[in-house]
């Protein structure tokens, strides 16, 4: 999707670290931000928007304010780690919107997902939907309930990490 590449220099580097953490902020309040006129401003983050530096822009909810809810990490493995059967897995687990998150790890689980499900036993229905399927190869599920969250995800720490030197696209 993206379009033409962006040389990401120092100021588009502080437009994308500042809208990674604040995607709410006016265009004015962002030129503010990084000492840029607000023209200048909007044209640098549409270009970095073309270019799919942004993925997706959200507002994050309290779920616990608004509706009853559980959330759960999910471990995947498979009896067949093959690439077709991965394929399957994947193609199930993305129609599936309470599962929110998954990834592919290494070790003795192939794969670990997040997931927010209304009650333990729709988190349960849906395991066993999945592990019923013979297509998807599931040797095993195991959950885990999250109790409490001492941290929660607000964004990559993208000032701790290296950035590729002023490169384009």
């Amino acid at each position: 999707m993206a379009s033409k590449p962006v040389k990401v220099d120092r100021i588009n580097r502080k437009i994308l670290a500042t809208l990674h953490l604040e995607a709410d902020l006016t265009n004015v309040e962002l030129a503010e931000r990084v000492n840029l006129s607000p023209s200048a401003c909007f044209q640098r983050v549409k270009a970095l928007k073309e270019a799919g530096y942004f993925k997706h822009f959200h507002a994050e909810v309290d779920l616990d304010q608004l509706c009853e809810h559980m959330l759960a990490y999910v471990e995947f493995t498979l009896a067949d780690n093959g690439a077709p059967a991965r394929r399957r897995f994947e193609a199930a687990i993305a129609e599936i919107p309470e599962i929110m998150d998954c990834l592919r790890v290494a070790g003795d689980i192939d794969y670990i997902s997040f997931t927010c499900f209304p009650n333990v036993d729709a988190l349960n229905a849906c395991c066993d939907r999945l592990t019923d399927d013979p297509k998807l190869a599931i040797r095993s599920i195991r959950t885990r309930i999250v109790v409490e969250r001492a941290k929660w995800f607000f964004g990559y720490p993208l000032d701790q990490l290296t950035w590729h030197a002023d490169r384009t696209g």
